[in-house]
């Protein structure tokens, strides 16, 4: 007989850490942020791809089936800006597996992401903690890691100069592009998938440095050489316009300091097919805030793609409330956000044909909520479960 499983309820065992077969029954879906919800709907996961979706799918014998009636389910969400940077990932390698799971839980699962995009920290760790998630040790999401950041020459920001020495020295600071190119090409031995810049490093409040654009552009040429998207911290206007001359592919943020970030710089953006990740939540604290938003839904309108981010890691405050409340301030619909969570990121990424959406073929990755967003865009935080490739590795504690 196949095992039922009421709502909030499921345990994490060993066992359903190895499961990759799963029914979700039930729930009211959105197969993408364009469609229609679609109610009484199941979802039949095997072998960790979706092979089922349907109002009337018999749940084979031997498939465990996740009662969910009350909920509502969407492609699994992504963050593409956090970082592996505090402490207690050092010595990823050998920390205990569960600890570990309790950590991701805690940053990133219990929040709906299934796969987040590391944009800066120490290969080593990171590389060992991705490793031990992959190998059905550790319950995680997918990580794409940009491995160590790179700075301008003798710029580095103001808010890493309190790390360790040792971990100072492995911060890149290329002098030439020549050492751009090998500081990029030895990330990749290590392990990176994306390149991050610092085209904008803010070296002092107030003082920002740019990236000399020789040193950007070759970082970047060295990224898309082995097919890497390439991402930038921007800061203020000259940041950005390095950023986009030098190629990249990805604004890690919005610009803070806005002088001279026009419409016409927008529309130049748009046209370089640039994407932003607005980290609104990390800037919600500034005079400027509402500018910011504004710039954000600008460059929406305009055509520009947003991806969701959080810069959590950095921001050792984990709760993502404050990051959907300004999205909905600055003028995103609930549709519009799922799009940062899910297809754009998946498009962007060049997965688009196997992530991002729910349908037959499509990774078994889901994000199951209590709350529909189109009743209160505060819901995208009201998660119940969380499932990788099939297999729940997180869920919302009983009440």
């Amino acid at each position: 007989m196949r095992k039922m499983f009421p709502i909030l309820m499921l345990v994490l065992s060993s066992q359903s850490l190895r499961a990759q077969d799963l029914a979700v029954v039930g729930a009211t879906v959105y197969a993408s942020p364009t469609a229609e919800r679609v109610a009484d709907t199941t979802i039949l996961i095997r072998g960790g791809k979706i092979v089922s979706v349907g109002q009337h799918v018999p749940v084979p014998q031997g498939v465990d089936a996740l009662q969910c009636a009350n909920c509502i389910v969407f492609a699994g969400f992504w963050n593409t800006h956090v970082h592996f940077t505090e402490p207690k990932w050092v010595g990823a390698a050998s920390q205990p597996a569960d600890k570990l799971t309790q950590q991701l839980r805690e940053m990133l699962t219990l929040s709906g992401f299934t796969t987040v995009v590391d944009t800066a920290s120490i290969p080593d760790n990171t590389v060992a903690l991705r490793r031990r998630i992959e190998s059905g040790e550790v319950m995680g999401p997918r990580i794409y890691t940009a491995g160590a950041g790179l700075f301008p020459p003798h710029a580095l920001p103001y808010y890493v100069k309190d790390m360790p020495p040792e971990v100072l020295a492995q911060l890149p600071q290329p002098d030439t592009p020549a050492e751009a190119a090998a500081d990029v090409r030895k990330n990749i031995a290590a392990g990176a998938d994306i390149v991050k810049l610092f085209t904008g490093s803010i070296v002092a409040p107030g003082h920002i440095v740019p990236m000399p654009l020789a040193i950007a552009t070759a970082a970047a040429a060295a990224g898309h050489e082995h097919g890497q998207l390439v991402f930038a911290h921007p800061s203020d206007l000259a940041g950005t316009r390095v950023a986009m001359e030098s190629g990249v592919d990805v604004l890690a943020h919005s610009p803070e300091a806005l002088e001279g970030i026009d419409d016409a710089l927008l529309h130049q953006m748009v046209a370089h097919h640039m994407a932003m990740i607005p980290t609104l939540k990390l800037f919600s604290g500034d005079s400027n805030i509402a500018a910011i938003r504004s710039v954000v839904f600008r460059f929406h309108q305009l055509g520009g793609p947003l991806l969701f981010g959080t810069d959590t890691g950095f921001l050792t405050d984990y709760d993502v409330k404050e990051e959907y409340r300004q999205l909905a301030l600055a003028g995103l619909s609930y549709r519009g956000v799922l799009g940062m969570l899910t297809t754009a990121p998946a498009q962007r990424f060049r997965v688009a044909d196997h992530e991002g959406r729910i349908t037959v073929g499509m990774a078994g990755d889901l994000t199951v909520l209590s709350v529909d967003p189109a009743t209160d865009p505060l819901a995208f935080t009201r998660v119940l479960f969380t499932i990788r490739d099939g297999r729940v590795i997180a869920s919302a504690p009983a009440r």
